[in-house]
């Protein structure tokens, strides 16, 4: 493996997060959980984009860009994480954000994280339902060459090999703080979408020699395609890390059964869990990510899936702001 530490890197989150136990929600679970605090990375309002954004913040200065672009849903939390970096270290941010079908209609287009970026000064293409993204985002990094800025491209999510970096460094931190802590756990259970958290926190432990299974709640995606997506960015990582990628093995676990009807689509559970964690922890997850996680773990407990044996830490990827576009569903 190559020094990882020389990655060039801009430190911008705030860590190590912290791992906390969650008594009352394990007592309601009948199954010891805690949680990694990853939504307390700091930059407005924190989450997983944040540790993603400090390699790619890196990559895009290095290359002498003055403006970043990157594509979302329009309660994207990678979206407004990525206008905050952009406004903290002085860049122009254009968010390519595009409409989801069967969400919300009171608050959804106009509050809780479009109404940051709003405020974090991003300038926002909003597409319409047949708009291509991907062709968008192209021809506005043209668009922006021709007014002579610098543009860089952030993929989906900031899930690319570069990004996926940022989960790598979890890996190896999560490793070192359950040493710390003496911790042993028989599973770690985050949200899944556009892969490059899970994919980074298991090349991180391949690198670390840790062995706990790590299952993947999908959130818009079958079982299947979601293994499939993130099996091959595990792959480009290791070997960018000049690993061998055969490493990638059989870790990669997921479960497409709590997507509902569709990526940012309500569902009961989701809202149950929601609420339970707010109740018994006074803890906030979100309605498109951790929120239809959770809800994949509790089903996973009561129906013994999970056993009442087992030491589960969930990852809690943050996303709380996308609370205030789903208002109504609460």
């Amino acid at each position: 493996m190559i020094d990882f530490e020389k990655i060039p890197r801009i430190e911008i989150s705030h860590g190590p997060t912290p791992i906390e136990f969650a008594p009352r929600l394990s007592e309601a679970l009948n199954c010891e959980i805690y949680f990694k605090r990853d939504d307390c990375t700091g930059l407005a309002s924190g989450g997983n984009k944040t540790r993603k954004l400090e390699y790619l913040l890196a990559d895009a200065k290095a290359t002498g860009a003055d403006t970043l672009i990157t594509i979302g849903g329009l309660q994207s939390n990678h979206a407004r994480q990525t206008a905050a970096a952009a406004a903290k270290f002085g860049l122009h941010c254009e968010l390519v954000l595009e409409p989801v079908s069967g969400v919300p209609k009171s608050n959804y287009d106009n509050n809780g994280n479009l109404f940051l970026d709003q405020l974090l000064g991003a300038t926002i293409h909003r597409l319409q339902p047949d708009d291509n993204s991907a062709d968008y985002a192209d021809k506005l990094m043209v668009q922006c060459e021709k007014e002579g800025r610098k543009p860089y491209l952030i993929a989906v999510g900031g899930s690319n090999v570069i990004g996926s970096y940022g989960y790598v460094r979890c890996g190896l931190e999560l490793t070192k703080q359950l040493l710390e802590q003496e911790l042993q756990l028989d599973q770690i259970v985050l949200a899944t979408g556009s892969a490059g958290t899970q994919a980074g926190l298991l090349a991180g432990f391949i690198a670390a020699g840790c062995k706990i299974p790590v299952l993947g709640i999908a959130v818009s995606r079958s079982t299947e395609q979601q293994r499939v997506l993130v099996e091959g960015l595990l792959k480009q990582i290791l070997s960018s890390l000049e690993m061998n990628p055969d490493l990638a093995g059989e870790k990669v676990m997921t479960n497409g059964n709590y997507v509902g009807e569709g990526y940012g689509i309500a569902t009961p559970e989701m809202i149950d869990a929601v609420k339970t964690c707010a109740r018994l922890e006074g803890l906030l997850l979100d309605p498109v990510y951790t929120g239809k996680a959770m809800a994949g773990v509790m089903d996973l407990c009561k129906t013994g899936v999970i056993s009442s044996a087992s030491r589960l830490l969930f990852l809690h990827t943050g996303g709380s702001p996308g609370l205030y576009g789903y208002q109504e569903i609460f």
